[in-house]
């Protein structure tokens, strides 16, 4: 009995020291949204996948369509207490344009718009009100990203986790992935670490 009590007290506080958080963001191809993100401070994984349709359809190839209503997405489990969400906007907002519509660049389509799934009401107020800020200032105009409620998460396969740091050789990666994650270096200092693996 008296184990079991042990196991009990430190299960919760195991639970209670359990500070993760999750961010559901699509902004293009998720190649690109993974690498962004994989490296900050406070991240503690990314999972490349799709959110929105059915799980049915939830592939590559049929996702690719366009026609599944899935987007790319990244699941980014994050530490608060080392980074915030405001900060997890901050990056995703300058690493991608949302002002394109069912697109980034050549990648051209409704699965790789600019999108936030919100997890509560407070999360897509605070989406809404960090997207009024961008256009008040004018850093960004006609601003395309859809907040959409969370539903579901469906992880992509395999060969698509950690492609930038599997694959940094490969031209899409060396063309378009590395030069905005060079960017995201200089503008997020704090929040990189100096040498990345």
């Amino acid at each position: 009995m008296k184990l079991l009590l042990i196991i009990i007290f430190l299960l919760n506080m195991l639970t209670q020291n359990n500070n993760t958080q999750y961010a559901y963001l699509g902004g293009g191809c998720f190649w690109c949204i993974e690498a962004v993100f994989q490296n900050l401070k406070g991240v503690e994984s990314v999972v490349s996948g799709y959110s929105g349709g059915e799980s049915s359809t939830a592939n590559y190839k049929d996702v690719s369509t366009g026609k599944t209503k899935h987007v790319e997405v990244c699941k980014i489990a994050y530490n608060p207490k080392i980074i915030s969400y405001d900060i997890l906007l901050a990056v995703f907002f300058y690493s991608h344009d949302p002002t394109q519509l069912n697109r980034q660049g050549n990648d051209i389509g409704p699965q790789y718009q600019s999108a936030i799934f919100y997890l509560n009401n407070e999360e897509k107020n605070q989406c809404k009100k960090y997207i009024e800020d961008l256009e008040f200032q004018k850093i960004y105009e006609n601003i395309k990203t859809n907040l959409i409620k969370f539903e579901n998460f469906y992880k992509a396969e395999e060969y698509h986790q950690n492609y930038f740091q599997l694959n940094s050789n490969q031209p899409y990666c060396s063309i378009i992935i590395n030069p905005k994650v060079e960017k995201l270096k200089k503008k997020f200092k704090n929040y990189y670490p100096k040498k990345i693996n």
